[in-house]
């Protein structure tokens, strides 16, 4: 047992799990924003200026290669903690496919054999969502980018026609496969921003196309058992993924058309991975289907995995949190105020647990 600090400095104790001991299958799926995972050189069509050597971020091959083994140290630090890599790891706020190439190679994680789906994405900022996983855990099966649309029968958009037209964003990406010898499948999504206190209506959609889909490949795989995750910019209690995704705070209230929402307790009671303006959010949310959230004993089904009660983990490190400052106390970024720290990301990243007993 090792002592960890959540956001509140309140010690939590968390119990290391063992991937296949006794005939126990356990696996670990999470989610990290990565913040801005750019390389040194420019993408055509890409916005990627600032993160050039003569950007206005001075992005050079020091600062890149820091950036990497952050990254690096948090993934592996998760591992240590746990006693196994995650088998499942989204991400988000990555440029392409070649800076995840130089992530997976790090020495503190190039063990985990981690593999790549990634799919280039039309978002204007430049970046993109992708999957990393154990191909000793999870065997894909097929995968999809799901653009963005505004064919929504029940959200009145505010964005005009041609507002619409020119808008783009972050693709969702669906991943299915076998996880030990089950089917599941992922979803990825960083969901448009609140930047100018705008987007709600947005990211209902986003919610909802998630939605729509994991009900179309339940249709066609019964028993298959989904997971959603992302940095969703908005809270477990937001219509986004309270109304559109129908997440629901306890796995009691969970019917077959619903998905469990185990991070809207946590962030109720006080937990948060990200924050902004002196207000902790959790906007790096994993939900799960009723297959999974239900599972009969003997399946793969989400478990209990802080202090016994709840079923997410907000998951940071004393070398992860923002030591002094005005800042003090939140995450250690990589960037602040303009200015490079050398630190981590704005985000935390959070994860479940799936076990079969």
């Amino acid at each position: 047992m090792k002592k960890t600090i959540c956001i509140l400095a309140v010690l939590l104790i968390l119990a290391p799990y063992s991937a296949f001991a006794g005939g126990k299958k356990s696996y670990i799926v999470g989610f990290y924003n990565l913040e801005n995972l750019f390389d040194t050189v420019h993408d055509e069509g890409k916005n990627d200026y600032q993160y050039l050597p003569d950007g206005s971020n001075e992005w050079t091959e020091v600062k890149y290669q820091k950036k990497l083994k952050n990254m690096a140290r948090v993934i592996r630090a998760m591992k240590d903690e746990n006693k196994v890599w995650h088998a499942v790891l989204g991400v988000s706020e990555i440029e392409n496919r070649h800076v995840l190439e130089d992530l997976v190679a790090e020495p503190a994680i190039a063990d985990a054999n981690f593999q790549i789906v990634h799919y280039d994405g039309p978002d204007r900022r430049g970046v993109d969502v992708a999957l990393l996983y154990r191909p000793e855990c999870f065997k894909v099966i097929e995968s999809k980018s799901i653009p963005f649309d505004f064919n929504s029968e029940k959200i009145e958009f505010t964005l005009t026609q041609e507002e619409q037209d020119y808008f783009r964003t972050r693709d969702i990406l669906m991943v299915r496969g076998m996880l030990g010898d089950e089917m599941f499948a992922f979803f990825v999504a960083h969901l448009p921003s609140r930047i100018g206190g705008k987007g709600s209506d947005l990211r209902s959609r986003g919610g909802e196309i998630m939605y729509e889909q994991s009900r179309l490949l339940e249709a066609e795989f019964p028993g298959i058992k989904i997971v959603a995750m992302g940095d969703m910019n908005d809270n477990p209690t937001d219509d986004s993924m309270a109304v559109y995704m129908r997440g629901k705070e306890t796995i009691d209230e969970v019917g077959p058309e619903d998905f469990f929402s185990p991070f809207l307790s946590m962030f109720k009671a006080g937990y948060g991975s990200l924050a902004y303006r002196g207000e902790w959010n959790i906007y790096d949310i994993l939900v799960c289907n009723y297959n999974l959230a239900k599972a009969p004993e003997g399946g793969l089904r989400i478990r209990p995995i802080v202090k016994k009660k709840f079923y997410g983990r907000v998951f940071n490190q004393p070398f992860m949190v923002q030591q002094d400052g005005p800042d003090a106390g939140t995450p250690f970024r990589t960037f602040s105020g303009g200015t490079f720290k050398g630190g981590y990301s704005d985000h935390y990243p959070t994860y479940i647990l799936v076990s079969n007993k």
